[in-house]
């Protein structure tokens, strides 16, 4: 899920209504939105500087060693081309950002031979600005067909007949396109590829994600000192996005939960105010570089119950379950299987159901906040390191309360290890 994907919708929706009748800054805050005036922030998130100054990029020799890992994975898969739209795994081989439209922009990695960009002619000079690696440039004019230019790249580098790539990502119309083009050419998934790359991360991109995660955690921090009675959910959120931006962390998103909405795994429309008593769930993330962050938070506004208390103990116990299993060689799905025991073997459940965990335990993460591959039934793709991962069982209870605590690992080849130290008690939230 993207930072402003559904999380950070349905974390806003619940301010929306009356919000023209507000001040500027309350509605910002209102809308999950961080204010533009540093003076209308919370004391907390305003003595926050940024944690990102010395942080570097990934270099143009490790996006060039990650072109020939993907050549390497291509013989192996007998894949002769790559074929991208903007994206995340563009940018991932080449660095590019580019947004996407009607006009198609296209990188095409072939097995052997320089990288070819296909862009539109007047966007020409944008493009080699912006490619930082060999790599030749075909424009077309707004006349001219873009997939006759692949289709001619692809004859040049003798693959006419050959099987091309293409992730699940592309547009249709791109896709249907280029089998016009080029029909003697065989279009597979290019998932066994780019996935075979993404999924393990160099030393470089560990660095990068710990440096999301460390700054997300202070800004959680901040953002916990802010807790008053009656604050709403939405300005929770805002408090957050504030802070993480003010960390330096890009795109921010955040979704809280007060009481009975914390029991909805990506947030309610209900307006929420919070109360003595009520739980506080907080998942938040941001990006540095390019590297997400995806930590939740779960405690208690005031004095917990025994019940909350009681869940929340069960919760950390599913979660240490699950760290425990993501061992180098485990299937992906025995990591789900050892969480959602813990939390059945207490009554939950069983499955997907609910009052239980009624998610997968965890997702990939890196450049995209879920990327592959996941914790979840039927994953038998092998742990290995490298990986990073969400460890975060939930245990709804609709009508009550929810709890869910996540930290991200990332896998070594003595076993697993969490960016961030877990949650101690539903009453010390941070370490």
């Amino acid at each position: 899920m993207t930072p402003t994907s559904r999380r950070t919708f349905v974390g806003v929706l619940g301010g929306v209504a009356g919000a023209a009748a507000l001040p500027v800054d309350r509605m910002l805050a209102a809308t999950g939105a961080p204010s533009s005036d540093p003076c209308a922030l919370p004391p907390p998130i305003r003595r926050l500087t940024s944690m990102t100054r010395g942080v570097k990029p990934i270099s143009s020799e490790e996006r060039l060693d990650r072109i020939e890992r993907a050549r390497r994975l291509m013989s192996d898969h007998r894949i002769d081309a790559l074929l991208l739209e903007p994206g995340t795994t563009l940018s991932y081989f080449t660095g590019v950002g580019w947004g996407l439209s009607e006009r198609p922009f296209l990188m095409v990695i072939p097995s052997r031979g320089k990288v070819t960009c296909i862009c539109p002619a007047f966007e020409e000079a944008r493009a080699r600005e912006r490619i930082g690696m060999p790599a030749e440039v075909r424009v077309w004019q707004e006349d001219e067909s873009p997939y006759q230019l692949v289709a001619d790249s692809l004859r040049d580098s003798g693959m006419s007949s050959g099987r091309v790539g293409v992730e699940s990502q592309v547009r249709f119309f791109v896709a249907d396109g280029l089998r016009s083009a080029a029909a003697a050419t065989e279009y597979v998934p290019a998932e066994p590829v780019t996935v075979g790359c993404r999924m393990i991360k160099s030393a470089a991109e560990l660095g990068l994600m710990q440096r999301a995660n460390d700054l997300t955690i202070a800004a959680f921090r901040a953002c916990f000192g802010t807790l008053r009675p009656g604050m709403t959910a939405q300005e929770l959120s805002s408090n957050m996005l504030a802070a993480q931006e003010r960390l330096g962390g890009s795109g921010p998103w955040a979704l809280v939960g007060f009481g009975k909405a914390s029991a909805f795994p990506h947030g309610s429309t209900q307006p929420q105010h919070l109360r003595e008593g009520d739980i506080v769930l907080m998942d938040a993330g941001c990006a540095v570089e390019g590297y997400q962050s995806d930590i939740t938070r779960t405690t208690v506004f005031g004095k917990a119950t025994a019940r909350q208390t009681e869940i929340w103990n069960l919760e950390r116990r599913a979660q240490d379950a699950a760290l425990s299993a993501a061992r180098v060689g485990a299937p992906c799905e025995s990591v789900d299987a050892a969480a959602r025991k813990v939390i059945t073997d207490a009554g939950f459940g069983p499955d997907y159901r609910v009052p239980g965990l009624p998610h997968r335990t965890g997702h990939g993460i890196g450049m995209d906040g879920h990327e592959s591959p996941n914790f979840v039934r039927g994953n038998k793709t092998a742990i290995q390191p490298g990986m990073c991962f969400s460890d975060e069982p939930t245990i709804a209870i609709y009508g009550e309360f929810g709890i869910r605590l996540e930290d991200c690992l990332y896998v070594t080849p003595d076993g697993p290890r969490f960016f961030t130290p877990q949650s101690p008690a539903i009453d010390r939230p941070l370490d």
